[in-house]
């Protein structure tokens, strides 16, 4: 049989096997690797190196100094020392992280449901402003929560005058003030991605439970709730990573008994204590990836796991 009539004779997909490579399906090929290149090579030299960079100082000797220098011995002690003097501390910023997340949610998702379905021309100007704080230093935020909760302001008076606090209560350098700082701070976190995902929601499928003599709750929870999943999953976790890490709320709002482990890390790099700041640090991030993991994995969708 000649060439040819071997060609003709094998199927579509078999004869072009056979035939040259396609150079404009190669050039699309590389296209994509060269519009990686920039996003990779940033999360090399930003994110990459640091974190090996950080492990490493982790394990430096601790009898080392900044004059002297710190010498590289594979010192595993430094976790264990580092979780006895700073373990309260460690569990506090997460308990605080997890009440400040589940605040946001409560007060986020009323909010972001109003946004979706109830604002009508009102929507953009709603989300602008929970964009709005942004626009301002998150310090000053911060700051200004001494004066709303200051001792002789309006509102620590007002909560006298109803004897909800007694004639010497207070409401700065209290745990309340901390997690308040945390939730008024990262709440557009929670919000923003709630509304994402409710926007895309059919009203037509909540409305359909209703037709199927579904009650307001169980619509909520069958209809909304699991069609929203993906943003809720998405503003827990943009709202507890940072809250974990965070240590301006609790210096500026806090005292003493409610240091946060952001604060203990800060200053024993202030310190020059790098190896003990370092395995705090690492420590941190480790419990963080495994309790981000867990969550997603127990709670998350297909569109982020």
């Amino acid at each position: 049989m000649s060439a040819a009539g071997h060609i003709s004779s094998l199927g579509p997909a078999e004869a072009q096997l056979d035939g040259p490579p396609d150079p404009e399906g190669q050039k699309r090929g590389w296209a994509g690797y060269l519009l990686l290149l920039p996003g990779g090579l940033w999360l090399l030299l930003f994110f990459v190196v640091p974190t090996v960079t950080l492990v490493a100082t982790s394990l430096y000797d601790p009898a080392g100094s900044l004059q002297l220098g710190y010498q590289m011995t594979w010192h595993w002690q430094n976790y264990v020392d580092a979780l006895q003097d700073y373990g309260p501390q460690f569990v506090r910023s997460l308990i605080y992280a997890s009440i400040a997340t589940i605040a946001c949610i409560l007060l986020g998702f009323p909010l972001a449901y109003a946004i979706a379905f109830k604002a009508g021309r009102y929507k953009n100007l709603m989300l602008v402003a929970v964009i709005a704080p942004f626009f301002t230093s998150f310090l000053i935020r911060t700051l200004s929560w001494q004066y709303i909760l200051g001792d002789n302001e309006p509102l620590v008076s007002l909560l006298r005058t109803l004897h909800i606090l007694g004639p010497d209560g207070y409401l700065l350098a209290t745990p309340f003030a901390v997690v308040t700082g945390l939730t008024y701070n990262f709440l557009p976190f929670m919000v923003l991605p709630l509304y994402a995902s409710l926007e895309k929601i059919d009203p037509r499928l909540i409305e359909a439970g209703a037709d199927l003599y579904a009650s307001p709750i169980t619509t909520f929870r069958t209809v909304t709730l699991r069609l929203a999943m993906p943003g809720l999953v998405a503003g827990t976790l943009l709202t507890f990573i940072p809250a974990a890490g965070d240590y301006i709320n609790s210096e500026l709002l806090g005292n003493p008994q409610t240091r946060m482990v952001g604060n203990e890390i800060q200053d024993l790099f202030g310190a020059g204590d790098y190896p003990t700041a370092a395995a705090l640090s690492v420590t941190l991030m480790s419990a963080i990836v495994l309790l981000v993991f867990l969550y997603v994995r127990r709670a998350g969708t297909e569109e982020l796991v």
